[in-house]
Formats: structure tokens, C-alpha cells, sequence
């Protein structure tokens, strides 16, 4: 008997969890047709169904937003990861990670702006999950740069910093460019960002003739 009740029990989670997917889905195509201001009616409208039945798989607003957050999250941390698998060194890593973000957030504008802004949230969060997503690409990108500071025969001590201090200012620079794009190309922001991310704050800034010099020097040591 016990058994049977175990069975019926695990085939009503598997629904569950099924449902809870659909659901997701829906919500997601009703933020990108509605756009990141969605309401729970059209949710629940894209999904063919009603509110009551949605809130019978999500207890609140605030539940459905963080469920929607865990998909984005899932998708671009595969995306960055593909992205960085596919490219050799850590220069085109750097690059091939960067385009992966920003062309996410050029495709899909809406969902983005729904994680970022939250309009769903009516209560406090338990965690962050804005935070929670920008720490694990952060992670990513530390494991790759310590993979290649072991292959240097350098301390990794500084990997997860430099990794997470990189994913803070693409995210950043991410955000005010899809609030003011001003002009700017997905492939010239992406650009722009490897150059800061792979010289470092002072190569990028120095002025034209110390970095002729020093990318002279370069070349004589590479010689």
C-alpha cells in the first residue's frame, strides 16, 4: 500500500514540476510580448490558463519572478560556458564570453529587463538571484582564469577578483547600454569591453604615446 501511495506521490511531483516549466515558459513569452512591466493576467492568458491555476503552482508573484530568474540564469551561464569552451586562449575566451552576454541581452531585452527591475516582487527575497546569477558567471570566469594562471606557473590567489571584478563591469556597462545604447553596436560595445577587460584599466587609459611605446617594446622582446 505504501508503495502505491509512493508511486502516486512521485508521479504528482513529476506533474508538478512539469506544470511549474510550462508555466515558467509562459511567463517568458508574455514578458517578451508584453514586455518587462508583465502582469500576472497576462501571464496566466499566454499560458491558457488562469491565475488561480497559476498561483496553485506558485504561491505569489514574487515565487513566479524567481522561477523565471533560475531559466535565465540556466540559459546564459550555458551560453558563456559554450562560449568560452569554443574559443582557444584566454584573450578570445575573454571575447567569446562578453559577446555571449551582451547578445542575450540584445535578443531577448525584455526578459533582461524583467530579472534586472522585478516587477513582479511584492515581498522581500529570500536571496538575490541578480546576485546569485552575476556569481556564478563570476565563478565561471575565475575557474577559467585560474586554469590558465596554473598553465603560467602563477599564483591563482587573485582568479576569483579578477573574475568576478570583470563580470561586475560588463554587467554594468551591459545595463546602461540597453537604458541609452546611444549609437552603439552589440560587436562595438563587446569590443570596447574586451579591450578594458583583457589590457586593464591603465593600458586602455594610457595616453597614445606610452602605449605606442610599450607595444613597441613588446614586439622587440617577442623578436
Amino acid at each position: 500500500m505504501k508503495a502505491l501511495q509512493d508511486k502516486r506521490t512521485s508521479r504528482w511531483d513529476a506533474h508538478r514540476l512539469a506544470r511549474r516549466a510550462e508555466l515558467t515558459d509562459a511567463a517568458i513569452t508574455a514578458i517578451r510580448t508584453h514586455g518587462a512591466g508583465v502582469g500576472m493576467d497576462e501571464v496566466a492568458a499566454t499560458a491558457g490558463t488562469s491565475k488561480t491555476v497559476v498561483y496553485r503552482h506558485f504561491t505569489d508573484r514574487t515565487q513566479l519572478y524567481v522561477a523565471v530568474c533560475a531559466r535565465v540564469a540556466e540559459v546564459l551561464v550555458a551560453q558563456v560556458r559554450a562560449a568560452m569552451n569554443g574559443a582557444d586562449g584566454p584573450h578570445a575566451k575573454t571575447a567569446a564570453a562578453i559577446a555571449a552576454y551582451l547578445r542575450l541581452i540584445e535578443n531577448d531585452p525584455e526578459v533582461y529587463r524583467f530579472v534586472v527591475h522585478r516587477p513582479l516582487v511584492d515581498r522581500a527575497l529570500d536571496a538575490d538571484p541578480v546576485a546569485d546569477l552575476a556569481s556564478l558567471i563570476g565563478d565561471e570566469a575565475a575557474a577559467v582564469i585560474a586554469a590558465h594562471l596554473r598553465r603560467a606557473g602563477s599564483a591563482t590567489s587573485a582568479a576569483a577578483a579578477w573574475g568576478h571584478g570583470v563580470v561586475g563591469l560588463v554587467r554594468a556597462a551591459a545595463d546602461n547600454w540597453l537604458a541609452r545604447p546611444a549609437g552603439t553596436t552589440r560587436d562595438e560595445l563587446a569590443a570596447q569591453l574586451t579591450a578594458l577587460a583583457w589590457s586593464g584599466l591603465s593600458g586602455v587609459v594610457a595616453p597614445p604615446a606610452a602605449a605606442q611605446k610599450e607595444a613597441a617594446q613588446k614586439e622587440e622582446e617577442l623578436a
